[in-house]
């Protein structure tokens, strides 16, 4: 990067400041970059388009309060709406390591969008007139209930338009498997030992039914992330802020983003400010989801294994060479990037939970970094979730191993239990392990069974359905 060589003069509380000349951002910002050189992580683009859609409903409902002249009002929210749409995403330059309260990015937010309206209503950028970042953009607002709000509102919406349709999505993908594979009937397994036999479908209707459960987890998330602190302003009790403020922006911020925005009741302000309890849940709820896709994954993975040594139970689409050095190898590797997705919301739950205890009195002060790793996790979740639907789930296809190897399980003898015992089966099942046979073959001998009457105890598919086994399976 060229270093900047054209400065303008900025003053803010603190006196002047040295602002590069084409900036929309203000001293309060620069002082911000100077301070926190720590790395190269921002505020994603939903996070900034939050925070403008706050200031752009504020500005409206201010203006209906008659607390800011109409022609500053309509400067500010055409401002805010350029920030919403990304227009001004370079101006938002501070490092996510940055003041815990969030401070910098809100008065970030407030300098560009003050400054661009300045340079709309034809002023002149840096003057702070006409458009005053704090007098006229924050109008009633603080960054310790806007930045918790924002928070909010950017999860929320992601949930909502991205992570929640590619759950439903693998959801179908699962279901529809779960009926293609209904008819293959496999060995069951526990311990990473033979069980009794089950149904492939049955498998991927576990699958389905994890994604169902995660689809009702993010509807309990959206339910946390839809109360805001708007209206707390600096410690929860509203000051100089107009008593319907809070109430109407979430009205507009609800008809803007089509989902339910909702200000928290006024004892809850003193929560909402001083605890991000609501964040730590709905990470908790996706930290939940990323559990579930890393078991799935796994099964996936080892029911794939092989193609020769391994269970070979499935096969996988095959995406991309898997070995530069071994020639013809192909590995599953969607659900190895989704097992890394999760490894990754796992960390990043572990993060916002000690984000989340560092509320101190009346303010929560790690609200940047728990913003970044809940936002990151429902990103990853959302692209890991839709690819692991599109890439890999549609295209499994079940073999014929697992069909083959019921009738060599020894676990099927459980069905034997309730006609002999549990000793009596238990030293059939040693005896066919040690010799090699089938179950069947050395009931025959061990028993006073008939062979008919085996093939309908020992029947796979009436192990499969519950209440129509012929015995009760024990432990």
């Amino acid at each position: 990067m060229a270093e900047q060589t054209n400065f303008r003069k900025e003053r803010d509380s603190m006196g002047e400041f040295d602002v590069p000349a084409d900036a929309y951002y203000g001293a309060n910002t620069m002082r911000a970059v100077l301070n926190f050189p720590i790395s190269d992580l921002r505020f994603p683009r939903s996070f900034i388009r939050a925070v403008a859609q706050i200031k752009l409903a504020a500005a409206q409902v201010n203006r209906e309060l008659e607390l800011l002249d109409g022609g500053l009002a309509d400067a500010i929210a055409s401002a805010a709406q350029e920030v919403a749409d990304g227009g001004l995403d370079d101006q938002f330059v501070v490092d996510i390591f940055q003041t815990g309260s969030g401070t910098s990015t809100n008065m970030n937010a407030n300098e560009v969008i003050s400054n661009r309206a300045i340079e709309l209503l034809g002023g002149e950028i840096g003057s702070r007139s006409p458009v005053h970042p704090n007098d006229h953009v924050n109008i009633g607002q603080s960054s310790n209930d806007v930045i918790p709000t924002a928070i909010h509102i950017s999860a929320l919406k992601a949930i909502e338009d991205d992570l929640a349709p590619a759950i439903a999505k693998l959801q179908r993908e699962f279901e529809r498997k779960a009926e293609e594979f209904m008819p293959i009937i496999k060995t069951g397994r526990t311990h990473l030992q033979d069980a009794t036999p089950v149904r492939l479908g049955q498998e991927f209707q576990g699958y389905a039914a994890q994604m169902e459960r995660s689809l009702r987890r993010l509807d309990h998330a959206r339910a946390e992330l839809s109360e805001v602190a708007l209206g707390g302003t600096a410690v929860g009790t509203g000051i100089n802020t107009h008593p319907e403020f809070a109430a109407r922006v979430c009205e507009k911020l609800t008809e803007m983003l089509g989902v339910a925005v909702t200000e928290t009741d006024a004892d809850g302000h003193f929560q909402a400010q001083s605890t991000l309890d609501g964040v730590v849940a709905a990470s908790g709820a996706l930290k939940t989801i990323a559990v579930s896709l890393m078991k799935i994954c796994n099964d996936i993975r080892w029911l794939g294994s092989g193609p020769r040594a391994g269970l070979g139970e499935i096969d996988l689409p095959e995406v991309q060479p898997g070995s530069s050095i071994m020639p013809g190898k192909v590995n599953p590797v969607i659900p190895e990037s989704v097992c890394q997705v999760a490894a990754q919301v796992i960390g990043n739950d572990a993060a916002i939970a000690v984000a989340g205890q560092s509320g101190n009195f009346e303010i929560n002060v790690m609200m940047p970094v728990a913003a970044y790793n809940l936002l990151q996790s429902i990103d990853l979740l959302s692209a890991a979730a839709d690819n692991l639907a599109e890439q890999c789930v549609s295209g499994l296809q079940a073999t014929q191993r697992g069909p083959e190897m019921v009738e060599r399980g020894l676990a099927i003898v459980t069905s034997l239990v309730p006609h002999v015992g549990y000793d009596a089966s238990a030293a059939i099942a040693k005896e066919a392990q040690a010799t090699g046979r089938t179950v069947k073959e050395v009931a025959i001998e061990a028993t006073s069974l008939s062979g008919e009457e085996l093939d309908e105890i020992l029947d796979p598919s009436s192990m499969t359905e519950p209440g129509l086994g012929a015995g009760v399976a024990v432990g």
